[in-house]
């Protein structure tokens, strides 16, 4: 039965954590097993599923074997995961089966036949692709679902996966463990600044590996090799709405005769002039913004002073009182 609309979003917001004992057994595995081949390898994933979010707290291995050649051909032991889940559920009947993994590092060909499979055990299995060999710094988890999509030509429905974000998520225990190894592993030495610019580095590659995979996309759709993906579309569309507007009007100058030569010059500077105006627009923003916090905390002082200047008016009279009528008594003290 095709997935609705209501039924898609509640997949793609669903929030999926992963714990850092399942990211370190993945790794495990692939060292032992596939650790400088082009296999990969693949496992269940224990946990909970409440409908809004799953967490992924606890895996084990599965053995599974596919053909290089052809990837329709594959074995998983489907014995050993009945068998593995009652022993689980021995030691904690919290952690049901709610997917499986494998070491990707991209989807395959096999995987929607396995995911049938695992629907065996859970009504919608959380597929959750780890790469073992990361290329670049951020969370090494892709999470999907399977879902059945209708297409815009009114063409049979398909099986596809759906992306949905996931995080790495650690328990207390987990994250002070992880803290004293850092702090065992962590160069002192390394200052502020150079944090903040590789960080900054950091984002700006993975900045460029998105805009990459968003031309190539673009282009298969160009081709006719991909569908084309209205909610895609549209949330390209939201990010160029948020890129400055480098519309400029139109030069006065004409490019007849030698001035053809100057009009890339001429196209050059009316670019700068919008970055330049957009800037100064932002820059005048965030100077308003301070000159108003400034007047504010101005004002609070003024406020301030005025009360502490009430309060020492108030209490001196007081003062002067309470001495006069210690004085007497200080002088029959005197005369005695």
């Amino acid at each position: 039965m095709p997935a609705t609309t209501a039924e898609t979003l509640s997949l793609v917001t669903r929030t999926v954590s992963v714990a850092p004992l399942v990211l370190l057994s993945v790794a495990d595995h692939y060292g032992r097993t596939a650790k400088g081949t082009r296999k990969r390898v693949v496992g269940v994933l224990l946990g909970q599923n409440d409908g809004r979010s799953v967490r992924v707290s606890n895996s084990f291995a599965v053995p599974f074997e596919e053909d290089d050649k052809d990837p329709s051909v594959w074995f998983l032991d489907h014995n050993f995961v009945e068998s593995m889940s009652d022993m689980f559920k021995k030691i904690n009947a919290r952690e049901k089966l709610v997917g499986w993994y494998h070491s990707g590092p991209k989807l395959r060909a096999a995987d929607l036949e396995i995911n049938e499979l695992f629907k065996r055990y859970t009504p919608n299995p959380l597929l959750v692709i780890v790469d073992v060999q990361p290329k670049e710094v951020g969370v090494p988890t892709d999470a999907y679902f399977a879902i059945e999509e209708i297409k815009d030509d009114g063409t049979t429905t398909s099986k596809t996966f759906v992306h949905t974000p996931s995080i790495i998520e650690a328990e207390e225990a987990e994250e002070i463990g992880v803290e004293h190894l850092l702090r065992d592993i962590r160069d002192v030495a390394v200052g502020t600044l150079s944090t903040r610019i590789t960080s900054q580095l950091q984002s700006l590659q993975g900045l460029h590996l998105r805009l990459r995979d968003i031309g190539q996309y673009l282009q298969k759709v160009l081709d006719h090799e991909l569908p084309i993906n209205h909610a895609i579309l549209g949330h390209l569309q939201d990010i160029f709405n948020l890129l400055p507007n480098l519309s400029t009007p139109k030069s006065n100058q004409s490019t007849n005769g030698a001035e053809q030569g100057s009009a890339v010059t001429v196209e050059n500077s009316d670019l700068a002039r919008a970055m330049s105006t957009k800037t100064n627009d932002q820059l005048m923003a965030i100077y308003l913004s301070s000159l108003i916090r400034a007047i504010t905390a101005f004002h609070d002082l003024i406020d301030n002073k005025i009360q502490n200047r009430q309060q020492q008016e108030e209490g001196g009279p007081k003062n002067e009182e309470e001495d006069a009528a210690k004085q007497p008594n200080g002088t029959a003290n005197g005369e005695q």
